[in-house]
């Protein structure tokens, strides 16, 4: 009899996967600092700061040690910024996610949404003029308002495919690697660190709906391989949507959370929502509805033999 249940996600919390994490997100960041310059460590020192410092105050105040996932939500955070930001509105960020979204819910393994979402989606929301506008240009330095993404959307993408994936072109600092993107997290995928049914579901149902949109509405849709390698949709299949705690717990439960993700990004895309990425607010919105996903799972006594 096989069974559709998945590990929960306790299991995948070990200190081993959580160091190997934080290291891949440590090797992103160094990739991004060769791509935008040494200003993403500052940016990632100020995230780590403030983050830690929330979790220390509550690790005093619960007088519980702290965990191994220290770095992992200021890392995200970072990876998820733009290289101009200035420094206060990543400080602000660091500190309303871990504080919000982990610390306020007990810490790790008992937060419903990812903390380093909720910190971006806030500083977004509120700043929009730094965080939505000024995107370095990685070949000449220039800041302009536009991304590969920006230009997608507007039917003039000014880049090829070989440059999105090395990438030397604007987006925020985790985005633009692609190559490295792919190559670690399907490392982590072979670790068993993270599920593939979400990363493979979440980018299946982003070409499927701009193949298919394509044909029917193609004013609406874009290339489905160009909508894949713009915006941070290949970063978050991996290292966002991924998170054990805040997905759902069984196999077939992964799967439509992937697919509601991804089709919550096309609709954001297809000019209806506000902002040009609608990654982060899809996983959140998806966070919320993961404990309804799990309510529909399968009974073992149900399960047919394979």
């Amino acid at each position: 009899m096989e069974s559709d249940k998945t590990s929960s996600h306790l299991d995948v919390l070990t200190r081993r996967n959580l160091l190997i994490y934080t290291g891949v997100l440590f090797v992103l960041l160094v990739s991004s600092s060769i791509i935008f310059g040494l200003y993403a460590f500052l940016i990632a020192l100020i995230a780590v700061l403030g983050s830690v410092s929330v979790e220390v105050a509550f690790a005093k105040i619960r007088k519980k040690p702290l965990d191994y996932s220290l770095l992992i939500t200021p890392l995200i955070f970072t990876l998820m910024m733009p290289p101009t930001v200035p420094l206060w509105i990543v400080i602000i960020g660091s500190v309303f996610g871990t504080f919000f979204a982990k610390s306020l819910f007990g810490g790790l393994g008992k937060n419903v949404f990812n903390p380093a979402l909720v910190g971006y989606i806030f500083v977004t929301i509120s700043f929009p003029k730094y965080m939505n506008t000024q995107w370095l240009n990685p070949q000449t330095d220039v800041v302009a308002s536009t991304t590969p993404l920006i230009q997608l959307n507007n039917n003039a993408l000014g880049y090829n495919l070989w440059e999105l994936l090395v990438g030397n072109v604007p987006g925020s600092l985790g985005e633009t690697f692609r190559i490295g993107i792919l190559v670690l997290g399907l490392a982590l995928i072979v670790l068993k660190i993270i599920d593939w049914r979400i990363t493979l579901s979440l980018l299946t149902s982003i070409f499927v709906i701009n193949l298919v949109g394509g044909w029917i509405v193609p004013e609406l849709f874009r290339d489905p391989i160009s909508s894949l390698l713009v915006g941070s949709v290949l970063f978050a299949a991996f290292f966002v949507a991924t998170d054990p705690v805040t997905a759902p717990t069984y196999g077939w439960g992964r799967v439509a959370y992937g697919i509601g993700i991804g089709v919550i990004i096309m609709v954001i895309r297809a000019d209806v929502g506000a902002y040009p990425e609608g990654t982060a607010f899809a996983i959140v919105i998806m966070n919320a509805i993961a404990p309804l996903i799990d309510s529909y799972k399968k009974e073992p006594s149900m399960e047919v033999a394979a």
